[in-house]
Formats: C-alpha cells, sequence, structure tokens
C-alpha cells in the first residue's frame, strides 16, 4: 500500500517555502498568466526558479497551474511559455483544457500532466479518455464517493488526486458563471469574485428597493455559502482505496494557513506511514488547530455519498480563529532577539504563540518590542514592518506568530 504525496497550495514565493518547510511534499502554484487564482500574487518565472531551486534542496516538487478554459487570444500566447516552463523543469502541469493539454504535449513533451478538477471528472471512462491523451495524474471531481472514487481507481490506470481540504464552490467542480455575470470577473479565467459568498435577499418586482431576507439575523441571509471541506479523519479509507495525493485548496490564504494545515495533514499521513492509527483525541486536537485559520466551519462534503444535510449551507463564519501577527525572518543571536515581519497588529501584553514548521507550538511572553533602530514600540502597527522581541533561543525562517484567542 503505497502513501499519498501531500500537495499543498502556494500563492507566492514565501507561501511555498511555508508549505515546503511544514511538511508539504509538493506545492501547486500559477504563474503570472494561465492561472484560475489571477489575484493570488503568483509568481513570476524568475520566482518559479527560485522555488524550484528550494525545493530541489529538499527533494520535493513543484507543479505549476495553467488551468484556465483558454481562449482564443490564450491559445496564441501559450507556446512559449510552456516552452518557459518545461525548460525549468517544474514537476508537472495542472491543465483543465483539453485544447492546453494539446499544446503541453507538443510544446512541453517532457512535462508530467494532470488534469484538473475543473474537468469535472466523475466516471472512469472521462478518466480513461484523459489518460489516453497522455495525462499522468487527475484531480478527481470533489463532488465523489469514497464508492465513485474507489471504481475510478479500479478500472482506470492512473493517478488520482483528491481534494481533503479547503473552501468549497458551490458549482459544480469549480466551474461557475456568476462571477462573470455579476462582476465580469470570470471565474473560469482566474478572476472569481466570490459571489456565492455575498448576502442575498429576495426581492419581489412590483417592491424594487424592497428586500425580504431569506433567513434573517444580524449577519444576513446566506444561500451559497458553502462550508469549508476537512476529511482528516477519511485519510485511512482513501489510503486503503490507493488514492495516489492529498490536495489542499487556498492559493489566496495566508501562510500561516498554509504552515497549519500543512503541518496537521502531515503528522496524519505520517502516523498512517508508520502503520499506526490515530486516536479520537489526536483528531479532535489536529481539527482544533484546523479551525484556528478556517474560514467557516467544516463539512465532509460528498464522500458519504450524494447528497450532503443542508447544514453544509449556511451563514456561519466559522471558528475562534487565530489573528496572523507576523512572520519569523531571523534571530540576532549578540542580543537575543528575533526579527519577525508584521502581518497584524500586535505588541507588548497580547496573549501570543509561535508555530513552529514540524507542527510545535511555543508561548510568547511579550515585554519588549523594538523596531529596526532599536527604539521600544507599543505595538506593531504597519503591514510588514520589521520588529524585534527577546527570544533566548533561535527560532527556524518562516515561523508563525499568531494571537491566541
Amino acid at each position: 500500500m503505497g502513501f499519498p504525496e501531500l500537495v499543498m497550495p502556494a500563492g507566492s514565493l514565501e507561501k511555498m517555502k511555508t508549505a515546503l518547510l511544514f511538511g508539504a511534499d509538493g506545492v501547486y502554484l500559477g504563474g503570472k498568466e494561465y492561472s484560475l487564482r489571477a489575484f493570488a500574487g503568483n509568481l513570476t518565472l524568475q520566482e518559479i526558479a527560485e522555488g524550484l531551486k528550494f525545493a530541489r534542496a529538499r527533494d520535493r516538487r513543484v507543479y505549476v497551474t495553467v488551468n484556465v478554459l483558454a481562449r482564443n487570444r490564450d491559445v496564441d500566447r501559450l507556446p512559449p511559455y510552456l516552452e518557459e516552463l518545461a525548460r525549468l523543469g517544474v514537476d508537472g502541469l495542472i491543465i483543465s483544457d483539453p485544447g492546453v493539454l494539446r499544446l503541453a504535449r507538443k510544446y512541453a513533451p517532457e512535462l508530467s500532466l494532470t488534469v484538473s478538477t475543473q474537468a469535472s471528472i466523475c466516471n472512469y471512462e472521462t478518466a480513461a479518455f484523459y489518460r489516453d491523451l497522455g495525462a499522468r495524474r487527475l484531480v478527481l471531481a470533489r463532488e465523489l464517493s469514497l464508492e465513485e472514487i474507489a471504481e475510478i481507481k479500479r478500472r482506470v490506470e492512473i493517478e488520482i488526486e483528491v481534494f481533503v481540504h479547503g473552501a468549497m464552490c458551490v458549482s459544480y467542480s469549480g466551474r461557475c458563471l456568476l462571477s462573470h455575470y455579476m462582476t465580469g470577473r470570470g471565474a473560469n479565467q482566474g478572476e472569481c469574485a466570490h459571489p456565492c459568498r455575498y448576502r442575498y435577499a429576495l426581492v419581489e418586482e412590483k417592491r424594487p428597493g424592497q428586500f425580504y431576507p431569506i433567513e434573517e439575523d444580524e449577519q444576513g441571509s446566506y444561500i451559497l455559502n458553502s462550508r469549508d471541506l476537512c476529511l482528516l479523519e477519511y485519510l485511512p479509507q482513501l489510503i486503503e482505496l490507493g488514492v495516489d495525493a492529498f490536495k489542499v485548496e487556498g492559493r489566496m490564504k495566508s501562510p500561516l494557513y498554509v504552515a497549519s494545515v500543512a503541518s496537521v495533514y502531515r503528522q496524519a499521513v505520517d502516523i498512517l506511514r508508520e502503520g499506526h492509527t490515530y486516536s479520537s483525541e489526536q483528531l479532535e486536537a489536529w481539527k482544533q488547530e484546523l479551525t484556528r485559520s478556517a474560514s467557516r466551519p467544516f463539512t465532509n462534503g460528498f464522500v458519504e455519498g450524494d447528497y450532503p444535510g443542508l447544514q453544509d449551507i449556511g451563514k456561519e463564519t466559522g471558528h475562534d480563529r487565530s489573528d496572523f501577527c507576523g512572520v519569523v525572518k531571523g534571530w540576532h543571536a549578540d542580543r537575543e532577539l528575533l526579527e519577525v515581519e508584521q502581518r497584524g497588529n500586535f505588541g507588548p501584553g497580547d496573549s501570543l504563540e509561535l508555530l513552529i514548521p514540524g507542527g510545535k507550538t511555543l508561548p510568547v511572553i511579550l515585554d519588549d518590542l523594538y523596531d529596526e533602530e532599536g527604539n521600544s514600540l507599543d505595538r506593531a502597527r504597519h503591514p510588514r514592518q520589521r520588529v524585534f522581541f527577546p527570544c533566548k533561543e533561535p527560532m527556524p525562517e518562516y515561523t508563525m506568530l499568531r494571537r491566541v484567542n
């Protein structure tokens, strides 16, 4: 029985390094074009090259998304981009459009091809179709049950990747038109405005301007707002089915999210790899950690069958989330000071902790805080400000500082 690759999102070079340091076997990222997360920051070709060097030093893999539903204007410009990705030596491409797949086979034939969840692969015939076109791996539609995943894996000789964590789209495998119609930003071109997260009300045609809430409370009404996927407790079954990769959503999420989720799933997979099972107490502790960076309550999606309960769509905004305060950038031994790049307002008196690569946490008693000139600060207020505070021992770079609520 093999063990799946843990594939984490990398919306920027910083998030890529964070994911790898906190336990990812591989990362998926987008370039500045042709990716379904146009507002994730994404990476230039130079940054992809730097990220590849970082990954190679740790024997990890880098996959690049070229998963837009391409228009004619895209097709004309894709060949040189694909050739450059091949020259860089990325580990593979993630593609949803059959035309882009055809171009990739022509202009980057040495690269491994993964078919994106955006292709909505729901059955073994479609899986065989993409295998015959040259795909090595398929990211199955998120709407499939364990039984359906098992049948595809049993009938088709191809690698299978399954989403196990992150935000869910209410449209089939993410192929949504709402954003384009409502805002002019096409989800299938990477510019989704996430209208499924908006608040909605009913309007009667003869009473314009009068809004009738579908379900009224102080937060408004939510009719499309899916909970976040979490299949942590289903990892043993997915491994038994022969799933080859576990994928986590979140290229738009923070480095803290990437660090927290990677560390939890890394620990879980490693325990299973060693032939052990995790206890209900361990599972609950991991879930508590995951809730600290989640935006909504969790759902198991469709793994138990076609119809998740109505509770999977709701207005809840989640849990007792931890505020992302900063990223460790170094330790100054001469003064025993930890250098942190600020990401959120914090200062002396706050209840803080460090999340360290490997998943350990360390409480921080913050009495003093300094700027780069050594001046005392009452708060770290400015975005990406470099600040310093006493710390007796070195912390690895990319350790996360967060508030304990």
